[in-house]
This record gives C-alpha cells, sequence and structure tokens, in this order.
C-alpha cells in the first residue's frame, strides 16, 4: 500500500513561536495559511505541519497524491480505495472520507491509540 508522502502534523498553541522555534532547527516554511493557523515546514527531506487550533494531539500523516518533496503524483491510488482496503482488513476508521471525488481524507488509530491522517489534497 502506498501512502504518498509521510509527515509529522503537530498541534501548536502558538503558531508564531512554534515556526520560530522549528527555524532554529533548521526548518523553512514551504506553505500553508498562518492566517488559517497552519503551516508546513520542511528541513532537507523530512516535512512538519504546525497546526493552531485545529485538532488535539500531535498525527502521523499521510498524503496520497504526493512525492516525498511534496510534489504531485502522476498516479497515486485514492483515498477512498485505501479506505476501503484498511476496512476490509479490520482497520477501524475514526472519520471516514466525507467526499465522493478529489480531495479528502480519513482518520484511524494504531494499536497505541496514535492517530493517523490519510490526507489527499488532489
Amino acid at each position: 500500500m502506498d501512502l504518498g508522502a509521510f509527515s509529522i502534523s503537530l498541534s501548536v498553541r502558538d503558531l508564531t513561536r512554534a515556526e520560530s522555534f522549528y527555524a532554529k532547527l533548521g526548518f523553512a516554511t514551504l506553505g500553508g495559511d498562518a492566517a488559517q493557523g497552519w503551516l508546513i515546514l520542511r528541513n532537507g527531506d523530512c516535512t512538519l505541519g504546525l497546526f493552531q487550533g485545529m485538532f488535539e494531539g500531535n498525527m502521523l500523516t499521510f498524503n496520497p497524491g504526493w512525492n516525498s518533496d511534496t510534489s504531485q503524483k502522476d498516479g497515486f491510488e485514492d483515498v477512498r480505495s485505501l479506505q476501503a482496503k484498511l476496512e476490509a482488513d479490520g482497520v477501524a476508521i475514526v472519520q471516514p472520507v466525507t467526499s465522493e471525488t478529489g480531495p479528502g481524507s480519513f482518520v484511524i488509530k494504531d494499536s497505541d491509540g496514535n492517530t493517523i491522517l490519510i490526507d489527499q489534497h488532489v
């Protein structure tokens, strides 16, 4: 199963402070919208999402449709197909995909309760 690009999504209390802190670790802001409370940062091959007020806790994030450099893949498995395969394997879907085509996401938890977001942007 190809889940696409991997990143960590951090729930932060102060987006500006978090961005400043991670800049000291060599992360540069790649995208996002601070006015909406989120930024995407990169350091080498590592992608980090900072989110203020959007969700509780931190989560592992996979982006079908993206390569590891966050460029769009030419071909990828749709998020709805990935969800169906996981459901068929007995994985409980915490928050299912709500759209029928295009961008969409779903949430699962691993056996220790860690949140995993499968988030398709295209």
